[in-house]
């Protein structure tokens, strides 16, 4: 081959590596964003329904995808001058043509009027056959809005209203409360959240009005003043097409708690159940075929969400009494404090062969308020230590009977061996209030610590705290999986079947999936002890159970009494053992559930029953303190406090924020909450 061969093929080869780049160029978006929770936020799964629509839409025709946020002013800015290739979400705007070119739309918000429930008043005529005249009937009213937000071209030209001006939403809702405006116009997830998140003690006093004023789709706007606007819009057009043919725009919604109005079947009762979408609930929806059976006037309609996003999704319904739920999946701590304020109906003239009292009872007191049940235990559970017998062999290592943390961190590090993917410990490091601080709260009160001083004054600051925490730092940063931050109960569950974890500290609920040879690669390999203490016995392991409840909103409550009856049913936990197994029925709930053939499949059986009966959520604390709950704290502030703090703890183990930062942050942020709530004034108690 000669020179001029050469260096023909060598300018071939150097068009073709040019055209290949160029060709990945244009394969990139950047879009801006702002916070906009449920839709599109920092803190959400997957960065929340928007994030991951937009993201897959663009994948599917080739695409990286890179989502930055930014304050909603900036997000703006940096789109219309062409700095980053386009703005998501938006609305339309007709009178942005010259600047943006809109992609197709996407299903968006409904923008509504949040008021107070104790503010009477209804439209003159539905909003969405006429807004303009809806609003005339409103107009001695004031309105709370948004500043530099499109609502719609009618409402935005509605002089004749009176319209009060802020720049946050929050601000809105305190003004709210505080009787200086009428109505707070608010999308009714976002106004929900809100709530749940910042403002728990409005929960159950606003109302959100039917119909909204507004449904609005959502956009992405991209800049033209990019080189690419037109292939941008085409592509995404094409990509979001395709998830739509697929029915992936419906599924993806849904996985984020956005679900459309039920579904309604003139022959049938249909019966929506809000559930986390774990194997055994999964296996309760295959197996309800039977109930439905001997039901057939009803159908269920299941809905599976993680467990951040249920209890929120819950929650938050509670919060505008929206309705959309006829079964509620909740826990030991919402039962009591759900009943007390009638958010769900007790649970009453059960059948005889229900037999209550084969219900545990220190399960059965759990979800009881003043004597009266109000939910229906499906499985129950404590905590332990699980951990590879064949690797500790290997190491030289014996777990004794009741291990400290410090023995813990010392046999995490002789198993720790990363280069064949086997990691030391998993512990919860997912944010969440039951999530990773379901952990802390048991690590924090065996360390001597406590949420609150007797007079409810936080005391999240303390040297106890600090130190249970600068501890879980250290042994996830140093003997942990590298997705610490993401690993929940679940994730740590699978990664120790899978054989990649030596230790993991968590719920006795998962002992079925993890001695099950099914499901679990180590089945035959592991052993269990009780949780480990630090410097106190006390508050080490705490007392849960996963139940069955009944809004008091459902319409169908003689139907979803009968599904739940049937479902914590002894005729269900032998249902679930003809079909699965004994190892996989629901474990801790009934004395029934531990007979000879459960005992015999399950080696791990008597000792959570044992865990069970002797946790105390009463007695937990070394210190004086005017809360029960342990891994919770007893009252309606929880959620909104325990998922704050829990956002600073992930912060800490990202290296984000130091331990005593994230500590003096989280003091404000519940000293806060409680003086909001009435617990610091006067040295009132609750």
């Amino acid at each position: 081959m000669n020179q001029k061969q050469l260096q023909f093929i060598f300018c071939l080869l150097l068009v073709y590596i040019l055209l290949a780049w160029q060709s990945a160029i244009a394969k990139q978006v950047i879009l801006a964003t702002s916070e906009r929770e449920p839709y599109i936020g920092v803190n959400l799964p997957n960065k929340g329904y928007v994030h991951e629509l937009v993201t897959e839409s663009f994948k599917k025709v080739g695409y990286e995808v890179e989502i930055n946020f930014y304050p909603l002013a900036r997000a703006k800015h940096l789109a219309i001058n062409g700095e980053i290739d386009g703005l998501v979400p938006t609305y339309y705007e007709k009178n942005m043509d010259n600047v943006f070119i809109f992609s197709m739309p996407f299903p968006g918000d409904n923008i509504g009027l949040l008021k107070k429930n104790s503010f009477s008043v209804s439209y003159d005529i539905d909003p969405g056959r006429d807004l303009t005249k809806a609003l005339h009937g409103l107009k001695k009213y004031t309105f709370g809005v948004i500043r530099g937000n499109s609502i719609s071209s009618e409402f935005d030209a509605a002089d004749f209203i009176k319209k009060e001006f802020v720049a946050k939403d929050l601000l809105n809702l305190d003004k709210l409360f505080a009787n200086r405006i009428d109505f707070v116009v608010i999308d009714k997830y976002t106004a929900s959240d809100l709530m749940v998140n910042q403002r728990p003690d409005l929960i159950g006093q606003l109302d959100f009005m039917r119909p909204p004023l507004v449904r609005n789709s959502f956009y992405i706007a991209f800049s033209k003043k990019t080189k690419h606007y037109q292939t941008f819009v085409d592509d995404f057009n094409q990509g979001l097409s395709m998830l739509e043919k697929a029915g992936d725009v419906k599924r993806i919604q849904e996985k984020h708690g956005l679900f459309h109005p039920k579904s309604l079947n003139s022959d049938k009762k249909n019966l929506v159940i809000g559930v986390m979408g774990t194997d055994d609930i999964r296996i309760m929806k295959t197996l309800s075929s039977e109930f439905e059976k001997s039901h057939p006037d009803i159908e269920l309609e299941w809905r599976f969400l993680n467990e951040n996003t249920l209890r929120k999704r819950l929650l938050a319904d509670l919060a505008i009494s929206d309705g959309q739920f006829d079964i509620m999946m909740i826990g030991a701590y919402e039962a009591p404090i759900w009943g007390k304020n009638k958010w769900i109906i007790p649970i009453k003239d059960l059948p005889e062969d229900y037999d209550l009292n084969d219900i545990v009872k220190t399960v059965r007191k759990g979800l009881s308020y003043q004597n009266n049940l109000y939910a229906l235990p499906y499985y129950a559970e404590s905590t332990m230590t699980f951990y590879r017998k064949d690797l500790f062999e290997k190491a030289g290592l014996k777990m004794p009977d009741n291990p400290t943390y410090q023995e813990i961190m010392n046999f995490a590090k002789k198993i720790h061996d990363p280069e064949n993917k086997i990691y030391g410990i998993g512990l919860r490091g997912k944010p969440g209030w039951g999530q990773n601080m379901a952990f802390i709260s048991i690590l924090v009160h065996t360390f001597g610590g406590r949420w609150f001083d007797e007079k409810w004054r936080a005391t999240v600051d303390s040297e106890e705290w600090k130190n249970a925490l600068s501890y879980y730092k250290e042994i996830l940063d140093k003997y942990g999986h590298p997705d610490k931050v993401t690993n929940g109960w679940y994730e740590n569950q699978k990664l120790f079947a899978d054989g990649h974890l030596g230790i993991i500290i968590d719920a006795t609920s998962l002992a079925g999936r993890l001695f099950n040879p099914k499901t679990s690669k180590v089945y035959d390999k592991i052993g269990f002890t009780s949780t480990p203490i630090a410097l106190y016995p006390k508050g080490s392991q705490w007392l849960w159970s996963w139940a069955l409840a009944i809004p008091v909103s459902s319409k169908l409550q003689k139907e979803a009494t009968a599904f739940i009856t049937w479902a914590t049913s002894k005729q269900y936990v032998k249902l679930v053992a003809k079909s699965e197994g004994w190892v996989s029925v629901p474990p801790g709930a009934r004395y029934s559930t531990y007979c000879k053939e459960y005992i015999d499949a399950a080696p791990f059986a008597n000792y959570v029953i044992q865990a069970i009966q002797k946790a105390n959520p009463v007695d937990f604390s070394v210190k004086p303190v005017p809360y029960t709950g342990l891994q919770f704290v007893a009252i309606p502030e929880f959620p909104a406090i325990g998922h704050q703090v829990g956002l600073s703890v992930a912060q800490i183990l990202e290296g984000k924020i130091s331990v005593e930062k994230a500590l003096h942050e989280s003091q404000k942020v519940l000293n806060e909450q409680m003086r909001r709530s009435g617990y610091l004034n006067n040295g009132v108690t609750h």
